[in-house]
Formats: structure tokens, sequence, C-alpha cells
């Protein structure tokens, strides 16, 4: 019988794994692939750029002493926002940070800083508005660090409950010209068995970088972190179900890719996508 790290280590042996995350954001979820027999092929969908107009989100972090709480919807609004914050002094004391998942609480720390209020088990915007504390809100005032654009679902039922919200959008997504032609060789090579993505932009990112080999995109198997995106790929046409990660965190796209693995793999055969 394998030993338990054998098994582990061979969660994903020999798959070739789509990494989407932007440049700066695709180590440790290429390494955890890596660690379980798999081949990370990264090639970004996302690159993470200044606001087109940064002033507003400064005039915001100029009174950010003046709010209750703070939430970060990702990753890189900690970054950027923690950037600004320390160009315009530091953060105030007695301001209660929110986050969406595990990965942005573990950003947060990397910051010196502490996820006050964090979902315990669902990592989205649901999960966190579900929580005790997002209830009683009425009268206070909450900053949201985001990207340009996004979802509303969060600054709707806020204020919903009564609080007072405002916006600090501090990045702005884009797509990555230059990995186009990467993409559209991979694909024609056969080299990808299974794709992560993060975000719904980053997948109509990647579908439009695809270009005349989108058709063998869309036959490729899906790992998504959100019902959302997973919607979103069966209408722009991909032919499989995607796999949902029961987190949005590295570990959780991991363990949806050795669920994936377990069911559609085993030593004799493999998958092959063909156009």
């Amino acid at each position: 019988m394998a030993a338990e790290g054998d098994r582990e280590a061979d969660g994903l042996r020999g798959i070739r794994v789509l990494v989407t995350r932007p440049a700066d954001q695709a180590q440790s979820l290429c390494e955890l692939i890596a660690a379980r027999g798999g081949h990370p092929l990264h090639i970004p969908a996302l690159e993470i750029q200044p606001p087109r107009d940064p002033a507003p989100a400064r005039e915001v972090v100029a009174r950010l002493a003046q709010f209750d709480m703070a939430i970060f919807v990702s990753r890189n609004a900690i970054r950027c926002a923690h950037q600004l914050v320390g160009e315009a002094g530091g953060w105030p004391a007695g301001l209660r940070l929110a986050v969406v998942g595990r990965g942005s609480a573990d950003a947060l720390a990397a910051c010196g800083l502490e996820a006050h209020i964090r979902p315990a088990e669902a990592f989205n915007s649901e999960a966190l508005l579900a929580l005790e504390e997002m209830w009683d809100v009425a009268g206070k005032r909450i900053v949201i660090f985001r990207g340009e654009g996004g979802r509303e679902l969060l600054a709707k039922t806020l204020r919903e409950r009564g609080a007072t919200v405002e916006y600090a959008e501090v990045y702005r997504r884009a797509m990555p010209e230059a990995a186009a032609e990467q993409l559209q060789h991979a694909l024609s090579k056969n080299c990808i068995d299974i794709v992560t993505v993060t975000s719904n932009e980053g997948l109509q990112n990647l579908l439009r970088m695809a270009g005349p080999r989108e058709r063998r995109l869309l036959r490729l198997p899906l790992v998504v972190i959100s019902q959302r995106t997973a919607l979103l790929a069966a209408r722009l046409g991909f032919s499989q179900g995607p796999v949902i990660a029961h987190e949005s965190s590295d570990q959780g796209l991991v363990a949806a890719m050795e669920a994936w693995y377990a069911v559609n793999h085993n030593e004799r055969s493999r998958r092959v996508i063909h156009e």
C-alpha cells in the first residue's frame, strides 16, 4: 500500500496544468502543482496595472481615519492599498480589516496586518456578508478596496443594512497581450490537460488570447473558484462542466484538480484533447 506522502506526491502525476494567475501571484500554485507530480505552465491571463486615475483612491485614503472598516476583495487590493496607505502615513489605529478569502488574510499578514473579519469556510462575498459582524453595520462607514469595476454585491448589501460605503479603486486589470502567442503555441502542441481560472475577467481574456486556437481551449476542462465563473464558462461555450473549488485559494484549486484527476485518470490512461 502506498504511503500517504506518496499518494499526495502523485495527486497530479503527469498532468499539465495551465496557471493563469498574474505574473507575481502564480509561484505558490505552481509549486503546489509540481509537488503533487503535475507540470505547471504559467501563462497569465491578467496583469495588474495602476488605476487610470489614482486621484479618487488617494482622496479616500487621506480620509481613512474616518472609516470604521476596510474590506479587501483580493490580494491585489491588499498589495496596492498597502502601498498607497503607506505613502499617506500608514494604517489608522482602530480600523477593522475584513477579507473575503484565506489568500487575502495571508496577504494581509505578509504586510504586518491582521484580518479581523474573514469567513471560516466558504471564501466569497456572500460568505463574508453572512458573518454576524457584517450584519451589525448600521451607521458605520466602510471603504472597499478593489480594482476598477467589479461586483456591486458587497456595497449594495451593506448600504441596505445601513452602512455608508465608499470605494477605493487602487488598481485595474488588463489583458497581457504578449502572452497570447505563448498560449496559442501551447494549445497547438496539446501541451495543456486542464486550465485553472480565478476570475471572470481572466476567463474572458483567456478566450480572446486563444485566437485561432479558441476551439481547442473550449474543449479543455476548467477548474474555477466560483459558481459565477462556472456559469460564464458555460455561456462562453466550454464543453465540459467546470470543477468548482471548495475554497478560493491555491490549496482549494489543487484539491479540485486532484478530485478531477481521480475521476478522469488512472495509471493506464490519460485524456488527450484533439482538435
